[in-house]
């Protein structure tokens, strides 16, 4: 089901959420169990549907990161990081220590966020990226669908990335994380 959606009235004050108080209208069905969205710094953002191709990277992705994972580490998909009072995003997939509950994850804790980006292309190497830097998360991938390239954000500092490397189809992504992980978007 996809809700209704506006566009915010620009120089106009709107109310910011709290993680807690959308759990909480979730409890209340206030949102449809199906709908998917995010908190971005007080605001609840509709996320799209996935296109098959999204989906085939996605799954190709969690498939050889689950194989090479050590124990330690845990392979989330769609799990939502609760980076602050008033954001939590969803990445595609992370990578965090077994050791934290998902509740009590920081930015610092997350290994590596990845965002297969098809339709939102433009939020995921903009605000997105921008958000995973301010909270500390150490390493951001997103994948460009259309194009079948990785763009590998590392060194987050005050909201900005210190490196951003871009990664062709035909190049391997590797990860230190995960030592048995190679990947070729080309292969997918």
């Amino acid at each position: 089901m996809r809700a209704a959606t506006t566009r915010a009235a620009t120089g106009l004050a709107r109310r910011a959420f709290t993680v807690a108080e959308v759990e909480a209208m979730q409890r209340k069905g206030i949102f449809h169990p199906d709908e998917k969205f995010e908190l971005v710094e007080g605001e609840i953002v509709p996320m799209q549907s996935k296109s098959p191709v999204h989906e085939l990277i996605k799954n190709t992705l969690v498939r050889q990161l689950v194989l090479a994972l050590p124990e330690h580490l845990w392979l989330g998909v769609e799990t939502t990081l609760f980076l602050a009072e008033r954001t939590a995003l969803d990445p595609d997939i992370s990578v965090c220590p077994t050791r934290l509950k998902a509740e009590k994850l920081t930015g610092p804790d997350v290994v590596l966020a990845i965002e297969v980006s098809h339709s939102s292309f433009a939020y995921d190497r903009g605000l997105k990226a921008r958000l995973y830097a301010r909270y500390g998360v150490p390493e951001y991938w997103v994948i460009d669908v259309k194009r079948r390239r990785t763009f590998v954000h590392t060194q987050p500092q005050d909201g900005t990335w210190g490196s951003i490397v871009t990664r062709e189809e035909s190049e391997v992504l590797t990860h230190p994380a995960a030592p048995g992980f190679r990947l070729r978007l080309s292969d997918v």
